[in-house]
């Protein structure tokens, strides 16, 4: 039942608001509806704010229904619509067109495209935009949009507060009204879905709906996803957090949610996770009673990225972790897994031409150890490791023969301080 389905993403955190409740609930539960997201290629890649709304398509095909995965090819040249103050720099055609067809293979990695009832269905909004001349648009189009109305939303009165808006982002709340009258025209679309930011625009598409056609849509939005200490989510010092495994590895993408704030989990793994609403109570249970096992952590990580990665990616991530721990043999890894498992740690590199320094040199060199004595001090201890052999000399030199996949070597300082030195040709 559909009623359970509002009922299932109001318990994740995932209902910010909706047009009348009881009659949304009405019409998905008289049969399977077709609803839309769109995602605006502004970037190679979608990331793991995307991801949010991707899961709400699934959630709703799991229920039933029918999702359509709106890529925008027309909209990604406009820009970026996400209400910051500064613009954003429009790029080629060429390049919109290519990032395009990038983010469709993800998309079509998530959902099922082979349903036999309700199969998802990919969508381009070029489609329909690139044909209509300006002149046709405002006729047929802008004269059903109040410029008084336009400058209440708040994607464009956040803009206008922080120093002014383009044309360009101001009409872009037409273009998204736009892409919802062609989708409920051309494939009987009654639902948008979207952040909670978007519902301006969301609610722009239902008034022109209704003055061009007569008939009724539906809208609901998903609250934005923020950390606890109030950060963007999907955000880290080294930026944004992507699904494609060449801009943001598996392993850094597994240890974004390993190293997730406990205050966080709970969010994520009811916003993120397709588990029973008793699996996540169990999971969070666990992390009240025994929060240093971390076992919601690593369910959460293991689930996205088995998702977003596959199964086998998911596997050499967690055999990557224990390894790079003492738990496994560092020297069995693939040099693609430890490459990008070594990317997330303090590193140093060294020249093949030169020597390489001492243990102790190096640790100092990545940041780990404050200084030499201290990293001597460290070897004293019983605490230097090396390709997680310990180190008991001073003077510990390693050789060529050390060298992991002939280029790397990994340093531990105790149980958990890592670092990489890397070897450059």
């Amino acid at each position: 039942m559909t009623s359970a389905l509002i009922a299932d993403l109001k318990w994740r955190g995932a209902f910010a608001q909706s047009t009348d409740e009881g009659e949304l609930a009405k019409h998905l539960d008289s049969g399977s509806r077709t609803l839309y997201i769109g995602f605006d290629p502004t970037a190679p890649s979608l990331h793991l704010g995307n991801l949010v709304q991707m899961t709400m398509l699934r959630r709703f095909q799991l229920a039933g229904h029918k999702p359509i995965a709106l890529v925008g090819g027309a909209t990604g040249l406009v820009g970026d619509p996400s209400g910051r103050s500064a613009e954003r720099t429009l790029n080629d055609e060429e390049i919109v067109a290519q990032w395009l067809e990038r983010i469709r293979k993800q998309l079509e990695g998530f959902l099922d495209f082979k349903a036999p009832k309700n199969a998802a269905t990919m969508a381009n909004n070029l489609d329909w935009t690139a044909p209509v001349s300006a002149l046709n648009f405002l006729r047929d189009i802008g004269k059903h949009f109040s410029v008084n109305q336009m400058l209440a939303k708040d994607s464009v009165s956040a803009r206008l507060e922080s120093g002014g808006i383009s044309y360009t982002e101001f009409s872009y709340q037409v273009l998204q009204a736009y892409d919802f009258l062609e989708l409920f025209r051309r494939a009987n679309c009654t639902l948008q879905l979207g952040g909670s930011d978007q519902w301006g625009n969301i609610t722009a598409g239902l008034d022109l709906i209704r003055k061009v056609t007569g008939e009724s849509a539906y809208a609901l939005s998903v609250p934005l996803l923020t950390k606890s200490d109030g950060e963007k989510f999907g955000k880290t010092v080294t930026g944004s957090i992507w699904l494609d495994p060449t801009m943001t590895s598996p392993y850094a993408f597994y240890q974004f949610f390993i190293n997730s704030d406990d205050r966080d989990v709970e969010k994520l793994l009811k916003i993120f996770s397709f588990k029973t609403h008793v699996e996540i109570e169990e999971l969070l249970k666990s992390l009240a009673t025994n929060p240093g096992a971390r076992e919601a952590h690593r369910a959460l990580a293991q689930e996205l990225t088995t998702s977003i990665h596959g199964e086998d990616a998911c596997t050499k991530v967690e055999v990557a972790a224990k390894a790079l721990f003492g738990q496994g043999e560092i020297t069995d890894l693939d040099a693609a897994t430890l490459a990008g498992a070594l990317a997330e740690l303090p590193r140093t590199t060294i020249n093949s031409s030169s020597e390489i320094p001492t243990w102790v040199d190096l640790i100092v060199a990545t940041g780990v150890c404050e200084s030499k004595s201290a990293a001597r001090r460290i070897i004293k201890e019983g605490g230097a490791y090396l390709n997680n052999k310990k180190i008991t000399a001073e003077d510990f030199t390693p050789t060529a023969s050390d060298l992991i996949a002939g280029k790397f070597l990994v340093l531990r300082k105790g149980k958990r301080d890592l670092a990489a030195v890397e070897l450059i040709k």
